[in-house]
């Protein structure tokens, strides 16, 4: 894959050519990214992206035809300082699929002030993105329950959005995805059958199951919503037989269908035959369609634009620098808008003797007490340059079933209101 240094921001270089002049550029520094706030409404959220921040920190490398697109944007020195950079410090994390709240220091990077800051850009871009996909999808997963989500947005987004929507989808419990690129990247399994361009294609509707029958097996999924549905369940079973697969509806009132279609397919001997239900799908949608003989949903539009939040608002902030005595002294800005906790910060989920979250437990300059029940939450990811983080894809899944799990039962309401857990600060 191609280096991801000029994933950035013109304002970090010029920076780091004013701080090599000055001679801070080589001071030690501690940078966090977090959050602020929940999107509006929201119980928590889900940290995804991870690995994919792995990836971007082994390639942000300076490469000559790279450092010629930068000939015009600084100096000299600064090109030369460029041309040997390498992340040499260390980054402390929450884990791939980890919930997270207000102020939870989701990555502390701490190295020197002109290494570091070059990364802000490149890690806020894609830890915004992902996680908010991901947080979408965990609320669409646990308004699911046991019914499979499938991730099918790839057309409602930019093209590389698309394959990162998809693996995040499926860090927060999507079953598969139609994404071929996020397949062959990550191992994301894929599913597909027609749509209804394929039905229109053929003289005739039952010519069109035909051969898609023919073609894929009895175990595909017809869309029965072409034309008249009734009419279109009918033929598919009689073509198909009672071991056709599923049916797929992609318009009308789903749940009134599905009660329908579910009759017919039941008097027709289908009983096995699933209802699976697209059409602009998202957690509230799903929700109400939990009493209907639905077997699984396939989410788009909803799902890659973060249902309604495409950002998490996770900013990259210095919160401790060396001094003038050679120690790290917090920093902050003041802003009454704007908040930031100055200081190097450690977390751990604080949870009751039977394992239910109570608070998020934030620790400055030291490590919050654990009273036996508590979980720590930073994880190394990167130390002295070299990545040691990196884990599988269902690593992450099995990741944030559990922490999912040891949230409020309220996270399961899908009105909004306050996160379900507290930050606080010692």
């Amino acid at each position: 894959m191609p280096g991801s240094a000029l994933l950035t921001d013109h304002y970090e270089l010029t920076m780091l050519q004013a701080a090599l002049r000055s001679g801070t550029a080589h001071r030690r520094s501690v940078f966090e990214l977090f959050p602020r706030r929940l999107p509006e409404g929201r119980r928590y959220g889900v940290v995804a992206g991870v690995g994919r921040a792995l990836d971007a920190i082994e390639r942000f490398t300076f490469d000559q035809p790279t450092l010629q697109v930068l000939e015009d944007v600084v100096d000299g020195q600064t090109l030369e300082w460029l041309a040997s950079y390498r992340f040499s410090g260390d980054i402390w994390g929450y884990g791939e699929g980890e919930a997270y709240f207000p102020f939870s220091p989701l990555l502390v990077v701490e190295s020197t002030f002109a290494e570091a800051v070059l990364l802000e850009t490149v890690l806020l871009s894609i830890y915004n993105h992902d996680s908010a996909v991901a947080s979408a999808a965990s609320r669409m997963t646990l308004a699911a329950g046991d019914r499979p989500c499938i991730e099918m947005g790839s057309r409602r987004t930019h093209e590389e959005a698309a394959v990162a929507a998809a693996r995040a989808a499926y860090v927060a419990g999507f079953a598969a995805s139609s994404n071929l690129a996020a397949r062959q990247r990550y191992g994301v399994p894929t599913t597909g059958t027609s749509a209804h361009s394929f039905t229109l294609l053929h003289d005739d509707e039952s010519d069109a199951f035909r051969a898609q029958v023919d073609a894929l097996g009895r175990d595909t999924t017809l869309l029965v919503d072409t034309y008249d549905v009734t009419e279109a369940v009918r033929r598919a079973v009689e073509i198909a037989g009672s071991g056709l697969g599923a049916v797929r509806l992609d318009s009308g009132d789903l749940a009134v269908l599905a009660t329908q279609v579910r009759a017919q397919l039941d008097s027709l001997g289908a009983r096995e035959t699933r209802i699976i239900v697209t059409s602009d799908l998202d957690e509230f949608a799903i929700a109400a369609l939990a009493a209907a003989p639905v077997d699984g949903y396939g989410v788009g539009t909803e799902l890659v634009t973060g249902s309604g939040h495409p950002t998490c608002g996770f900013v990259y902030k210095l919160v401790a620098r060396e001094g003038r005595a050679g120690r790290l002294e917090s920093v902050a800005k003041k802003s009454v808008d704007k908040i930031s906790v100055g200081g190097r910060k450690y977390a751990l989920r604080r949870r009751t003797a039977s394992g239910v979250a109570e608070a998020e437990v934030i620790g400055i300059g030291h490590r919050p007490a654990d009273d036996g029940d508590d979980r720590a939450l930073l994880v190394p990811l990167v130390r002295s340059g070299e990545v040691v983080g990196r884990e599988s894809l269902s690593d992450a899944r099995d990741r944030h079933l559990t922490s999912r799990a040891e949230l409020p039962i309220a996270i399961q309401q899908m009105s909004r209101g306050e996160p379900v857990i507290p930050t606080v600060h010692e």
